[in-house]
């Protein structure tokens, strides 16, 4: 495939021959029915407003990082594979509960079993924000590895879903809508990829410029799509020169995790990435609540959300709740549970007679 020309006439072959592989690499993720479980150690319970997995290749320091960051005991060595459990830790950043996951340090072809790669990235998989911890002295080789190991187990790091539209149905062929145009894709080459899962009637909308891989990923749809902070460890180990230009690559942040240099731009990073909204309750005739703020999702900020979070029961008895902050016009505002909150809103609750 790698040597193949890409042009028009070979477009459908390719896109023909990336859903036969795709096929392929699922059967190999999807477990055989009757084997054992997940693995001692890598069922960590979810706690926290949002759960980050630290992953990379063997002594790079992420149990260090993990140590420092959370003041959990997780054995560090100068050997390789001295974390061979997942080790759980929380820290508290600005208001939230954030859950801290010690991976397993994976290796080349762990997508294929190796190495117990496939519970470590089992579990990186269910992560809202995912640390890659590289060696500064080698980071764009080993970044390459793990980014292909992580691609080839369904995980999208810091991309969005694919704006494509697909829709099986009964019977009347496949139907193609462009939005706009395509420079891979056409109705021969999408026939193609769809004759390979046995698909003959469908409607597909493609609503941006997609690859023949844009459109496995949605037909798949066991894709996750996860950010991802680059963590450059060991930067005492380098010159100032060699920092700034570590500084260029996009979505990284150098640090030392045994000096504990630059954990506040990380720690701020992450913040950013995660887009989680912190809302203070304030009690009828009290001060508002600063210090245990309830912490929404971003896809899931309205007054519901807030009030469902903050108990089951609440919602049936709201009359309508009055909001000071950024996302109402006036203070305090009366707004109904269809109302989107914004970060560090206050609200208070009036409930019916």
């Amino acid at each position: 495939m790698a040597r193949t020309q890409k042009n028009k006439a070979t477009s459908a072959h390719l896109g023909m021959l990336k859903a036969k592989l795709a096929k392929f690499k699922r059967e190999l993720i999807t477990p055989k029915s009757g084997g054992g479980g997940a693995g001692e150690g890598f069922d960590v319970a979810k706690t926290g407003d949002a759960r980050i997995g630290f992953v990379g290749f063997p002594s790079v320091g992420k149990s260090t990082l993990l140590s420092n960051l959370a003041g959990v005991y997780s054995e560090v060595a100068a050997y390789e594979f001295t974390t061979l459990t997942t080790v759980p830790g929380v820290i508290r950043y600005k208001g939230a509960k954030i859950q801290l996951l010690d991976l397993p340090g994976i290796i080349e072809g762990a997508k294929d079993g190796k190495g117990r790669g496939r519970q470590v990235i089992a579990v990186a998989r269910t992560c809202k924000l995912i640390f890659i911890v590289l060696d500064v002295l080698k980071p764009l080789g080993d970044k390459a590895i793990i980014e292909n190991e992580l691609e080839g187990f369904g995980i999208r790091l810091n991309k969005r879903p694919p704006n494509i539209t697909f829709r099986k149905k009964e019977k009347g062929g496949i139907n193609l809508t462009c939005v706009v145009p395509q420079s891979e894709l056409d109705l021969n080459s999408v026939k193609q990829i769809l004759s390979e899962y046995r698909i003959s009637n469908a409607d597909i909308i493609l609503k941006e410029d997609s690859s023949c891989d844009d459109l496995i990923d949605v037909i798949e749809g066991n894709r996750v799509y996860i950010p991802c902070i680059y963590v450059l460890n060991k930067i005492d180990q380098i010159s100032i020169e060699e920092l700034d230009i570590i500084y260029k690559i996009p979505h990284c942040v150098p640090l030392s995790a045994h000096h504990k240099w630059n954990f506040d731009d990380l720690l701020e990073k992450m913040w950013d990435y995660l887009s989680l909204t912190r809302i203070y309750t304030k009690p009828k005739g009290q001060l508002p609540d600063f210090n245990a703020p309830v912490v929404l999702k971003e896809d899931n900020r309205t007054l519901e959300a807030f009030c469902n979070n903050l108990h089951k029961g609440i919602l049936k008895d709201l009359k309508y709740a009055l909001v000071w902050g950024s996302s109402v016009k006036y203070q305090p505002q009366r707004v109904g549970k269809e109302h989107v909150l914004a970060d560090e809103d206050i609200v208070q609750i009036i409930k019916k007679h």
